[in-house]
Order: structure tokens, then sequence, then C-alpha cells
């Protein structure tokens, strides 16, 4: 049994997916086909840059998918072992677009335009209320819910053993951070995003963004879909609609997501797009798991039957 997992935000840099680009055609059909749907040259974006502009919410959201159907598209059409048929796919945040195109639940244009207005979208609500995120390090999930309430921050993402990320407004995240170091925090690192994401500091967007996944056809998934939000596996074209618009403002659960998988007999993983953050989760939550990256051509061809 194996389970497929998606990249999310951050993991984004220039020159992602260039060589997938100029190696396989269906690739390059990915990044064509993101191009025309969104109306600029993402593709150009993702090979040259500048960072400063791949890393814009509405940018790198979009980017980070259509690099994780690219390198997707090519491991499935050149891998021929029954073995990596998925029993679950899955995905951080952004990831989880991503892991319901792998599972057939939404078309790839449906979903790169949704990506782009998610990320348009938390941009906006992020201006309007100022925030920021930070990871926690150190500190169980009681002690830091105990600081929530005492600052008035929110849990964002529940990632792995002693690793808990908040989201508020800056002052309430400064009183936070001087908190949980003051109770035995190793590390609270601010994180590089332009907002308070998964808090209700992104309501507007929760709503603006269900307007568009109103407009959008979802089917029910070939696959199950593990969602962040409850951490439970469905096929429900209806329950992976309401778990998309809940993303927005709600925790990411993804410790217990993988907790969930592993439970099922899971214990093979192989995670799509950019960087190497979920393998690195699956290395605290699991240390036995097994986890094959695929995000290069060498990743790839390395994996073909």
């Amino acid at each position: 049994m194996v389970a497929y997992l998606f990249a999310g935000q951050g993991s984004q840099y220039v020159g992602m997916g260039q060589d997938l680009y100029e190696t396989f055609p269906e690739s390059k059909e990915i990044f064509i086909t993101a191009d025309k749907t969104l109306g600029f040259a993402l593709s150009k974006l993702c090979f040259e840059g500048p960072q400063e502009e791949l890393t814009q919410t509405k940018n790198c959201q979009p980017a980070i998918l259509t690099v994780s159907i690219a390198a997707y598209k090519a491991f499935i059409l050149h891998s021929n072992s029954p073995s990596f048929t998925p029993s679950y796919v899955a995905g951080l945040s952004l990831g989880e677009y991503s892991a319901l195109v792998a599972a057939g639940a939404l078309s790839f244009e449906d979903a790169v335009y949704l990506t782009r207005k998610r990320g348009e979208f938390m941009e906006e609500a992020a201006q309007k209320k100022p925030g920021s995120m930070a990871a926690v390090i150190g500190l169980d999930l009681g002690e830091v819910k105990v600081i929530c309430e005492e600052t008035g921050v929110q849990i964002a993402n529940l990632n792995c053993p002693g690793q808990v990320v908040i989201s508020g407004g800056r002052e309430q995240m400064q009183m936070a951070k001087e908190l949980a170091l003051q109770k035995g925090a190793k590390r609270v690192i601010i994180l590089e995003t332009s907002g308070a994401f998964h808090s209700r500091f992104m309501k507007e967007a929760r709503e603006k963004l269900a307007e568009e996944i109103n407009k959008i056809k979802i089917n029910d998934s070939r696959v199950p879909v593990v969602c962040n939000v409850d951490a439970q596996a469905t096929t429900s074209l209806k329950k992976i609609k309401e778990n998309l618009i809940k993303q927005v403002t709600d925790s990411v659960l993804w410790e217990d997501s993988m907790r969930f998988i592993l439970s099922k007999g899971v214990r093979d993983f192989i995670e799509f797009g950019p960087g190497k953050v979920l393998s690195g989760l699956m290395h605290k939550i699991e240390p036995d798991a097994g986890v094959r990256r695929i995000e290069r051509v060498q990743d790839i061809k390395g994996a073909e039957a």
C-alpha cells in the first residue's frame, strides 16, 4: 500500500520544474495549460523568478500546484509498477488541490484557477487584517493551546510531534512568541507568509473562495482523499467542497492526517512537488515509514520500472 502526498506553500524556489518541462511532453503540457488558464507566463516565473515575485501568495500557490502535477503526470506515465497505485492521497493545505487533481476530483485547469484565486483572496484579507504565522518548536499541544487562550492567537497547523504553527495579529503573535519561549519552547520561528493564514483573519477570503468553488465542477474522487480539516478520508464531492472552503480558516491537521493513513496499514509514501517538507514531517511522525520524493527528472528516471 502506498499514499501520495503533495507539497504545500513555502516550498517554492526559482528553477523548479524546468527540467520536467524540458524532458517530458506531459509535464510541458501542464505548464502550457497553466499559462493559458491564468493568462500569464507562470512557467517563466517558475523557471526564472524573480524569487520575490514567485513567493507572493497569489503566484506561489498555482506555481507549486503546477510543478506538483507536472511531476505527478510524468511519474504516472513513466512508472509501470502496479504497486504505485495509491490507497490514499493528501496534500498540505494548498497541496490538497494537487491531491484532488491526482484523485480525479478536480481538473487541473480548475485547480490552477482556484489556487490563483485562493492566493489573491488570502493576500487581500492579509492586507486588510495584517498578521503572521510562527512555528513553535518543543512544546506539546496542550501548552500551545494555553498560549493561544492567553494571547488570542490560533493554532494553524499541527504538523508533527513538537511542531505546532500558530497564526494571528502581529502584536498577539509577538506576545505568543515571548510566552512560548518563557514556557520552554526550543525555538519560535516566524514564517515567511504574507498573513495570518488558517485563522479567523481569513474569513473574507473564505467567503470569496466559497463563491468560486461553488462555480466549479467537482467530482467524487477515484481515490480516498484525507482532508486537512478533519484528518478523515472521503470520496464525496460534497464533503470535498465543504472541506476546501473550511480549510482557509481552519487548522491543518497534518499529523492527524498522516496517522490516519498509517493506521490503515500504509507504510510507503511518495511526495510530489518542490522541496522535502513532507518527508521531513513524516520522519518525525513515523520514522519507519518510507518516503520517496518525486520532484526532478532524476527522481522519475530512478522510479522507472
